[in-house]
This record gives structure tokens, sequence and C-alpha cells, in this order.
């Protein structure tokens, strides 16, 4: 039996990372697929003076290796959007099967992708898109099949998570631990797309999508990042027994599907919430299963590498006809509904507030009466001295008041802070951060 032929377009850390696999286990692959799988050309810009690709053909033209007409599986591994969307495009007009680790292209092209792949009756695998090494979007589309999925939260940024890991158990200020992160290879030279969550809501939008049968919306996610976190929020968290960590939620209910990425207050004996460093978890919660965590590496070359060339023997397997064909979103494509996304004003949740006041009399009656007339109702309340400064009156002296509410819709909570920031006494911006409700209570 002829082997399979493999294309890999892109070896930087992933690519090189799914060629090493591929190299390494190569008899267990073949022992898993009942034939050999084979890389018969690679392209990259260029080879690092540590990558031993043996005599495999390479070139520079990643588009050569689409158009090469032995290769049966293109691994798109180059990154960005626009020309791996021509490649991935290209590769399936000329009939190949595609593997990505692209969350962005899958994200915001998946729709058109998945379409013109059943056009051409090819598969789209996309497994390392999402977490890295730990098999989440098996899980969700093959594993988890038989529930209805009523809510997903994950760690899904591992540069995030070590950013907030860190703060927390240094007690370093987010621009110092940010610079940290970029020495040590974790966050890029901008690191926008990690810290503002677009790259955990690309992550989302795609298991949000293959969790409730939905298309691929990433415009409708809302994202925040984590750059206003401080030392101050984290400390007040852990006294009311809580973690911060930057959460992706995605949650079906009556209105809509929430679909956000933000910072939010986790109860601390959560297992998300004891998820540390650079590692990524997604807990899943399903009508019938209950909720399950999935947990593991998110990045690096052999976690990663190991994903993509999990989706290689699943190609390859149903090339051979020896396993279902599961769709590309878990639902068929005639099936998948338009349940709305909702607006973040829409979301119900509980909330933390950090407020600077004053010293004066009457302020946290002030505060308790706006809540109380929009009907927040207050879980608890700490208030801190900051202690005293001979340049200030005493009059002006700041405090700081913690208040942890009960749930309410984020129209209602907005409108609130706004009335609280208009008092005289209130001396700067309301801090707000998220309580996520993970079954908890």
């Amino acid at each position: 039996m002829d082997a399979v032929k493999v294309g890999i377009c892109g070896l930087g850390t992933v690519g090189y990372g799914s060629f090493t696999v591929l190299k390494n286990n190569s008899e267990e692959i073949a022992r898993r697929v009942g034939q050999q799988v084979v890389v018969t050309q690679i392209a990259s810009r260029a080879l690092k003076a540590d990558q031993d690709i043996g005599n495999i053909p390479f070139t520079t033209d990643v588009m050569e290796v689409v158009q090469n007409p032995e290769i049966d599986i293109v691994l798109e591994l180059i990154g960005g959007v626009e020309l791996a969307l021509k490649l991935v495009l290209t590769a399936i007009e000329n009939g190949k099967h595609v593997v990505t680790a692209n969350k962005a292209l899958i994200a915001l092209h998946g729709n058109e992708i998945f379409a013109a792949a059943k056009a051409k009756n090819v598969i789209v695998a996309y497994e390392a898109a999402v977490a890295g090494g730990i098999p989440i979007i098996k899980g969700l589309r093959e594993g988890l099949a038989s529930n209805h999925i009523q809510w997903i939260a994950g760690i899904i940024n591992g540069t995030s998570n070590f950013i907030l890991s860190e703060m927390r158990e240094k007690g370093s200020d987010f621009s110092a631990v940010l610079k940290q992160a970029q020495e040590l290879g974790y966050a890029e030279a901008d690191p926008t797309f990690d810290i503002e969550g677009i790259d955990a809501a690309h992550k989302l939008t795609i298991l949000s999508s293959i969790a409730f049968g939905i298309p691929l919306q990433f415009e409708k996610a809302y994202t925040e990042g984590i750059s206003e976190i401080t030392i101050a929020d984290i400390r007040n968290a852990e006294e009311l027994g809580y973690r911060i960590k930057h959460l992706g939620l995605s949650a079906k209910t009556e209105e809509g599907i929430e679909l956000r990425v933000h910072p939010a207050l986790i109860n601390e004996e959560n297992l998300l919430a004891n998820v540390n460093g650079v590692m990524n978890a997604v807990m899943v919660n399903g009508d019938a299963v209950g909720s399950t965590l999935y947990y593991g590496a998110g990045a690096g070359a052999m976690p990663t590498g190991a994903a993509v060339v999990s989706d290689v023997v699943d190609v390859v397997r149903n090339m051979r006809g020896l396993a279902g064909s599961v769709p590309a979103l878990a639902f068929e494509a005639d099936a998948l509904s338009d349940t709305k996304i909702l607006p973040i004003e829409s979301v119900e949740s509980a909330y933390y507030l950090r407020i600077s006041v004053k010293d004066k009399a009457g302020v946290m009656a002030d505060i308790t009466e706006i809540l109380g007339d929009l009907n927040i109702n207050i879980e608890a309340i700490i208030q801190k001295d900051k202690g005293t400064n001979a340049q200030i009156r005493e009059e002006d002296q700041l405090k700081t008041v913690i208040i942890l509410t009960h749930k309410v819709k984020e129209s209602v909570m907005l409108k609130a802070i706004g009335k609280i920031e208009s008092l005289g006494a209130v001396a700067k911006k309301v801090t707000m951060i998220r309580v996520a409700d993970l079954g908890d209570e």
C-alpha cells in the first residue's frame, strides 16, 4: 500500500515540532493507521541551523507544496491569515486534505473554509488551533457529542495566565511581569493579542461553535484585557475567597449565547482557579456528564506538534474508510442554528467593585443607596484605609471600598457605576471585574 504523503508549510516552532513527531513516532503512527505516513516536501522562509530535515525536498514557496500533485495532506503552519487563507483554499481546490494550527484563520474564515472543503469532499482538521496539546476539539466534537453543552470556561492563553500567576505569587506589578514574560519568550514583543484577550477570543469562538452548533462569529465576541489588574485587586480577591484569571466564557442561556473573554474572579476552590503559569485548562459543562476538565500544555513545539499529527492520523483513517466522518463544527452544516450572540450588556454576572472614596460622612450610604435603588444586592463589603498623607487635607484622604455583588445584568451594573462615579466623594474611576459562576455555589 502506498504511503500517505504529507507536505509541511511553515517550519517554525509548531512546524518543526510536527515534523519531529512525524519522524520520531513514524512506526507508532503506521501501526495506528495501517500504512506509512511520510513527509514529502517542506516549505519555509528559511531553515534554521538547528533544523535537520534530512534529504526531504525543501522550498521557500509554500504554494509549491500546495500545487505538488504527490501530496495528500497539507499542514498549514505558517500563521497569519491572508496567505494562510489562500494556501488552504488552494489546497482544498486541488483536492488535498488540510491540517492547521491557525486559530485566527479558523475563527475568522472557518465558515468559508469548511464550506469549500465539504464541496470538494476533503477534510480540514484543526485540533492544534485551541489549547495546544489538550485534545479539547476532539473532546467536544466526539466525546461529549451526546450532551447539551451548557457552558464552557477556559484559561486558554498561557501568556496572560503566566502574568496573573506571577503577580499573585511574587507580588510584582503588571508591567514588571510582562517584561519578564517577554524575556522568557512567553510573550511577543507586541503582546497585544495575548494580554488584550484577542488570542483567547479566537479560540473561544471555535469552541463555542462546536459546543452550541452555531456559525463562527468572532466579530461578536467581547474581549477585555488584563493590563488594568493590580496587585491590590489580586489581594482583595483572595481576601474574599477568589483568584483572578483571564477567562474565556461561553454559555447558552434562554436569551442567547454569551461569548466573552475578560478578567474574572473564580472561587479559589475551583480547579480552574488553581491552573497556574503557562498551563491551559478548559472546563465544559454538559447536561448529562456534568462538569469535565481538560488540562495541559497550551503551547510549545512538541505538545502542539502532537495535536497536529493526531489530526493527520484522523485524516488518514478517514481516507482509508476506517473512521466515521465528523462534521467540522460537530453539527451538520445545514443544522447550524442562528441563535444570537448576546452583547456584554445583556450578560448576567456577580461583580467585584473597587471604589476610591474621600473620607467623608455619608459616602457609603450614598453608594449603597444607588445599588439598592437598582436592586443590586450586596454579598460583601470591605473598607480599607490607605493611611494618611500629611500634605492632603484630612477630609480628602482616600479610602478604598471593595464591594462584591450578587448577580445582575451588566447594563444595570454599568448604570450604577455611572451614578457612583458622579458622586463628589468618589475620586477615581470604579474598577469592575466580573465574577465567574462555575457551579461552585
